[in-house]
């Protein structure tokens, strides 16, 4: 049994044999309505059982997808409506009946603890659809994608971020170990990433680039990425951290100090971080971005059920 909870757990080449399986089963997806079944039903009479701690479009709707193309089923849940969220059901004894009754469990949830107390109960496969410090099933759909576009591996391209040191960016961060990428970080002194993620890169023997000038990241990058500055569950003065990033703005001046082939993906949903004319433009990227994540989660899930081809 294998759980996906962080790209830095997870052994690179585990993580090239998904991406490689997503590609072929995007390939032979072409002809092929939304809910028709892939070839050979791999997840057949299986059941992956969501839950929804935080708000959710995309990761709920890709997995949903997801699992139907393999030819499974989902049951969606949020916590408020468990004994576990209204009548104090311990971790534990929810684990023990979401193990009864499903194959697998994908929680996006508020807690990294509470991720981790699932996975210690459940004898099924955990999948992290989004933790604070983690948002593993995004950051390889979004190499995926990188690798689509721009037709090589992501370890021959320079990856730029522009923005928060969020869980988006800790898991970029995990991805440029495994798949040994550049990365360029351009945020504000205020928000780089943590100690904890720098010593981990350091442990590793790699290296990140972190720059207070945007236009310093920038500079000389294949892709970059972006997420919104005010994040759902932010604690902070808004309109103050607003001001903080005015000068990160991902525009078309911006972009003209990558190169002239860059391309921009952002995971969604935006803010005011980028323009609508570098968003919306011929570099933009953004809806292949969010479809892939149907195609990658698909293999993700046969990852864990133990049946990747």
């Amino acid at each position: 049994m294998k759980h996906f909870i962080n790209l830095k757990d997870i052994p690179a080449k585990d993580l090239r044999k998904i991406i490689v399986d997503a590609k072929k089963r995007k390939k032979l997806r072409r002809n092929l309505s939304t809910l028709e079944v892939d070839k050979g039903s791999p997840l057949k009479g299986k059941i992956l059982i969501q839950m929804f701690e935080k708000a959710s479009s995309r990761t709920r709707i890709s997995f949903y997808l997801a699992i139907k193309q393999l030819g499974g089923g989902t049951l969606t849940l949020r916590s408020n409506e468990l004994h576990l969220g209204q009548g104090g059901e311990s971790i534990s004894d929810t684990a023990k009946i979401l193990s009864t009754y499903g194959d697998g469990f994908m929680l996006r949830t508020d807690s990294d603890k509470k991720i981790e107390d699932f996975k210690n109960y459940l004898s099924i496969p955990v999948i992290n659809g989004l933790s604070p410090s983690s948002h593993p099933t995004q950051v390889l759909s979004d190499v995926f994608t990188a690798e689509e576009i721009k037709k090589k591996p992501i370890s021959k391209l320079n990856i730029c971020w522009i923005g928060d040191s969020n869980n988006v960016l800790d898991s970029l961060i995990a991805a440029s170990v495994k798949f040994s990428f550049k990365l360029n970080i351009g945020c504000p002194k205020n928000f780089e990433p943590g100690k904890e993620v720098r010593a981990w890169v350091k442990k590793n023997n790699k290296k990140m680039f972190i720059y207070n000038d945007p236009i310093k990241a920038a500079i000389g990058a294949d892709v970059i990425f972006s997420d919104k500055v005010i994040s759902l569950n932010d604690k902070v003065n808004k309109k103050k951290k607003i001001e903080q990033f005015e000068k990160f703005k991902i525009d078309k001046k911006l972009m003209s100090y990558a190169k002239k082939d860059c391309i921009f993906l952002h995971c969604l949903p935006r803010g005011s971080e980028v323009s609508d004319e570098v968003f919306l433009g011929e570099k933009s990227h953004v809806w292949q971005q969010a479809l892939n994540r149907v195609h990658v989660q698909k293999s993700i899930l046969l990852y864990c059920f133990g049946k990747l081809r």
